[in-house]
């Protein structure tokens, strides 16, 4: 039971990774506040994780609102008496097309999903962690922009890419406080998300090319490596991108 008893939110929790990731932490003996914009499918999986004996309850919102990450570690403290990991992982592709073809307001809306939601999560998840003595956030990049660029998916990348440097400085922020900050770097994962990219079969067997393994991930295989970060295993890991990618940053196939 690799989080019993720890307190976990995890935004973006009502499908693919985050959904993954709260099964299966609620299988290692965490207790859950789950977000996500959509109230039915957050309550779907709440109701699985309960029925199969694990700790969850749902707080609907968007994460791109800042009182909705104050909402959440609230929740948290209110329900379960502390917060021990923040699994930011809400996120969106955004308006995809050439830079020409993106308005500013696309821009900044994609940026505030992605980075900037990020950020109030970690604003207010960071005190409270603290307060237990340290703890684990860790937030979703992606492949896209960090090993492959991919055209038309310039605002996606650049909101993904500030992740990665908010989790090292952040990481050196809180390291005194006991406090690890990560990034995981997925490579394509079959999500609804990225399912609405490769929606015809040339796509994705072209983006199943990208990556050395020939395929894919399965959104448990992320929600593996979500585990790791989460917990005590990972004691020494600060800073980091961590590469989940099915070898997208060593493949050169075409």
């Amino acid at each position: 039971m690799l989080l019993q008893d720890k307190i976990v939110i995890i935004t973006g929790a009502s499908s693919g990774i985050g959904a993954a990731s709260a099964k299966l932490f609620a299988s290692e003996g965490a207790r859950l506040v789950l977000g996500a914009r959509g109230a039915d499918r957050l309550d779907q999986v709440v109701t699985e994780i309960v029925g199969a004996g694990g700790e969850a309850f749902a707080l609907a919102g968007d994460v791109c609102d800042e009182a909705y990450a104050k909402a959440l570690v609230n929740a948290a403290v209110g329900e379960y008496g502390g917060l021990d990991v923040g699994f930011n992982n809400a996120g969106r592709l955004g308006t995809l097309g050439s830079l020409d073809d993106i308005t500013v307001d696309d821009w900044d809306k994609t940026l505030r999903a992605n980075l900037t939601s990020a950020m109030f999560g970690a604003k207010y998840q960071l005190p409270e962690i603290a307060k237990r003595g340290g703890g684990s956030v860790i937030f979703t990049s992606t492949f896209v922009g960090h090993t492959i660029g991919m055209p038309g998916m310039t605002a996606y990348a650049a909101s993904k890419m500030g992740l990665l440097g908010m989790a090292q400085c952040l990481a050196v922020e809180h390291g005194t406080a006991n406090i690890r900050v990560n990034a995981l770097v997925p490579g394509g994962t079959d999500t609804p998300m990225a399912a609405s990219f490769t929606s015809d079969p040339e796509t994705r067997a072209m983006v199943e090319r990208f990556h050395a393994l020939g395929r894919i991930a399965d959104p448990v295989e992320i929600a593996k490596a979500a585990l790791f970060l989460a917990s005590d295993a990972s004691s020494f890991v600060t800073g980091s991108a961590m590469l989940v990618d099915g070898g997208t940053s060593i493949c050169k196939a075409a």
